[in-house]
């Protein structure tokens, strides 16, 4: 297949994809490159199967921006690339761990890979990459090809409720992310859980909640699924509370599973193996809350009490000593001025005046007190 004969299949893959949906994803720049390593562009071999790629409701919701489909050859061996750029990394984690498996384990080649069936799916960012027949390549390779997607990628934090998820017992490769109704109802398909689609509705995906799921082995060789939903509020987490227990509640096929509350994490065990077990299981969830008050504070101290002592002994004595200065002061320069010039400043007779009750005939004069 010619180079030209390449291009329109991947048109016609892409615009297959967005059809029906209400929003048809334009292509940004080629994100996948040239060559990596030893791996070149290349047309495939001629009896290779028709590309195709999965348009379904997950992908959907989740958002795709971009789609390459593309073969790489080092002259002798064939790789088949995909590669799916979404509108940011919550996205590209639906849409990862709805194409896990338990077919599929953790992989060397890098963090967020999983490998198997001759088969390699990676999220690096709000990307992701799938690889076929990666028999015909080495680790080394592949990193060289995740090394070059990464450039340019969207690698903003992945949603903190896929950390929340217990360790022990979990099957790895049922771990399901849902940011949206398509999403989770497809993790409960894979889980084997579609009785509780009921409760969708119920979750309000429209006041931001994600939801996670996974499998896990329990005593005597069975299992049972774990749902957490995380919220923005407490509020929210409790408004949605009684309404999944209303649905819980009103069916009986639902009958044994209980969805409690802590802080603004919801967690529901579905088909619990025993009351003991789903308990367990909750108690494992690694969520921990806390209430923290900042208040203004301050460094100083109060300093020593014999130090205190000394302060108000010293600025008592200063003060006294400061009265008794300008006291003399005051009054030496008052008599002084008094002894130079008597009557002319202070105690002039024309300022002086005497209340007189006039009880005698004689006039007292005010210059006789000085």
């Amino acid at each position: 297949m010619n180079r030209t004969f390449r291009i329109a299949a991947l048109c016609a893959v892409v615009m297959s994809y967005t059809a029906g949906s209400a929003a048809v994803a334009q292509q940004t720049a080629h994100v996948l490159p040239k060559q990596f390593g030893k791996w070149t562009l290349g047309d495939g071999p001629a009896d290779e199967p028709k590309l195709a790629f999965p348009n379904n409701p997950v992908l959907q919701e989740a958002g795709v921006k971009n789609v390459e489909l593309e073969r790489y050859s080092d002259g002798k061996k064939w790789l088949r690339i995909w590669l799916e750029e979404y509108r940011d990394p919550s996205s590209a984690y639906q849409a990862y761990t709805s194409s896990l498996d338990p077919k599929l384990n953790a992989s060397t080649v890098g963090p967020l890979t999983a490998a198997g069936d001759d088969r390699l799916v990676a999220l690096v960012g709000n990307r992701m990459v799938r690889v076929l027949w990666i028999k015909n390549a080495t680790d080394a390779d592949l990193k060289l090809l995740l090394d070059s997607v990464k450039e340019k990628a969207d690698r903003t934090p992945l949603p903190p409720v896929r950390s929340y998820l217990p360790e022990e017992g979990l099957i790895q490769g049922t771990q399901r992310y849902a940011l949206g109704p398509a999403g989770f109802a497809a993790a409960l398909t894979a889980l084997n859980e579609k009785r509780f689609s009921s409760i969708t509705p119920e979750i309000g995906f429209a006041t931001g909640a994600e939801a996670m799921l996974a499998s896990y082995q329990s005593e005597g060789n069975k299992s049972q699924a774990l749902l957490i939903i995380d919220y923005p509020t407490p509020q929210i987490a409790e408004q949605r509370l009684h309404h999944i227990q209303g649905v819980l509640s009103a069916n009986p096929a639902l009958a044994g599973a209980t969805v409690e509350r802590k802080a603004s994490l919801l967690s529901l065990v579905l088909s619990p193996v025993s009351a003991e077990a789903a308990a367990k299981l909750r108690d494992d969830i690694h969520y921990q809350t806390s209430v923290t008050w900042n208040e203004p504070s301050q460094t100083l101290t109060d300093p020593p009490w014999l130090l205190v002592v000394k302060g108000i002994f010293v600025g008592t004595l200063a003060f006294c000593g400061i009265a008794i200065v300008m006291g003399i002061a005051f009054g030496g320069v008052r008599v002084l001025t008094k002894r130079l010039f008597p009557g002319k400043v202070f105690d002039r007779p024309e300022d002086i005046e005497v209340l007189q009750l006039g009880l005698s005939g004689k006039r007292i004069d005010p210059r006789d007190f000085y």
